[in-house]
């Protein structure tokens, strides 16, 4: 049987709260349906403090996976993994009169198990996608941003210095979906290895141009260093270890179309450390073959797209309608495990009039694995002379990897949303042999 230790049925222990006394309580008080907090405004003193300049916040994550069936491993089971969030914002405006500037200090812990692990993907190689994609980076605490953010020119330069991560400007994109294909910056999903998501921070600058109200160019430079990935190191500052840097650059245009809102991004990184190839060694002949080293590349890059854009709306509710998305993003084939990825889907906010905070959400991804690495696979079995998919020692050939969710947001209290989702995962990790997974799954958002 699966059990979780006590803390982590706080997810089942909000919801009964929501329930309980969200109809009974002013705006102000605890568990209020319609204040963005939990723990209510502190009789007036979080309110007051936001109005100098302080605002603190506590978040919760949590997700629940289910193998209802096929997968790796048939034994239905379930897992659950889940972050809490420690954050202040500081107007430093306001609190020092430092003109159109501000400080972000955030802390995460993370914690639980993924059933993507043993139970979806084959643990000898893994999986692309995680049906929970709040579980990574180590069970650890991470200081995950500690960064300053000021203005220039009434606004139209935008710079931002400290730690933090490259997807919080890059490559953006919300994360209500529970399956990481469907989830935050997409680039950082793929070449994991270099682009570090949250909770993940580096040292890192980021400069914005706004061209104008609706089209700005962003450029940064972002620290690479591995080392920042390890569990022991969450509040690592020092810059030992570093290996080079990751420069993205994007343009990110934001119009109203017949009124609702869109936005659509284009961008490109660059890596100038040192990567490996997937298949060649020096000579240029299958290192999986010669038994030599692999290569190595001066450098790495990609790229990526992204849209997403509001087609439909009510005339007594802007924010109730129909949003379309799709992302798409293109790696280096030399030195990628992952040479395509794309993604598309649509949420529909609002859907019934007793529900207008309510949100369904439906998605599909399909990732593409570089011919390269497949192939130096299928050479490392033939040097070890395997064959056979079932011997412990065969390294699965992986190929592509399908993707889809439906969920529908429950939103029980202006600080609490509840997703119950299905994903169905087709050749999981790639692997055909490994069998098409439906999973059931549970994700829970609040702000105390």
């Amino acid at each position: 049987m699966f059990l979780l230790p006590n803390i982590r049925y706080t997810g089942t222990a909000l919801i009964a709260l929501a329930a309980c006394f969200s109809s009974t309580t002013s705006a102000s008080e605890m568990f209020a349906s319609d204040s963005p907090w939990m723990l209510g405004d502190w009789g007036g003193t979080r309110s007051e403090l936001l109005e100098k300049g302080y605002d603190f916040t506590l978040g919760y994550t949590g997700e629940m996976g289910s193998n209802l069936h096929g997968g790796y491993d048939h034994d239905r089971t379930a897992r659950y993994s889940d972050q809490f969030t420690f954050g202040s914002h500081l107007d430093l405006e306001k609190i020092l009169g430092w003109q159109d500037t501000e400080l972000q200090l955030t802390i995460t812990e993370r914690h639980g198990d993924n059933i993507s692990n043993d139970r979806i993907n084959d643990p000898r190689v893994g999986g692309f996608t995680s049906a929970q994609e709040v579980w990574g980076r180590g069970e650890t605490w991470r200081l995950t941003q500690m960064w300053i953010r000021q203005k220039y020119f009434d606004g139209a330069l935008n710079v931002k210095f400290g730690r933090f991560g490259e997807g919080e400007d890059f490559n953006s994109f919300p994360c209500d979906f529970q399956n990481l294909a469907f989830c935050g910056s997409q680039v950082g999903n793929w070449v994991g290895g270099i682009w570090y998501n949250w909770p993940v921070s580096q040292w890192a600058l980021r400069v914005r141009y706004n061209i104008n109200d609706a089209l700005y160019a962003q450029v940064g430079v972002f620290e690479q260093n591995p080392s920042n990935l390890e569990s022991g190191n969450g509040f690592k500052l020092s810059g030992s270890g570093t290996q080079g840097a990751v420069m993205p650059i994007e343009l990110v245009w934001s119009p109203r179309v017949n009124g609702l809102k869109g936005e659509y991004r284009a961008g490109y990184y660059y890596s100038n450390a040192k990567a490996q190839d997937v298949l060649k060694d020096s000579n240029g002949q299958p290192a999986a073959i010669s038994g030599a080293t692999y290569r190595s590349s001066s450098s790495k890059h990609g790229l990526w797209i992204g849209a997403q854009q509001q087609v439909t709306s009510l005339a007594t509710d802007q924010s109730r309608g129909l949003s379309l998305f799709a992302n798409a993003t293109m790696h280096d084939k030399k030195t990628n495990a992952i040479d395509n990825y794309v993604q598309a889907g649509l949420v529909y906010k609002g859907p019934f009039d007793a529900r207008a905070k309510d949100d369904i959400g439906f998605a599909l991804a399909r990732v593409h694995v570089n011919p390269a690495y497949r192939k130096n696979a299928r050479l490392a079995n033939q040097a070890a002379g395997l064959d056979d998919y079932d011997n412990p020692g065969f390294l699965p050939v992986q190929d592509t990897e399908y993707s889809a969710e439906l969920y529908y947001g429950i939103h029980l209290a202006d600080w609490l949303t509840v997703r119950p989702n299905l994903q169905y995962i087709r050749h999981p990790g790639g692997v055909s042999q490994v069998d098409d997974a439906l999973i059931g799954g549970l994700k829970i958002q609040s702000t105390f």
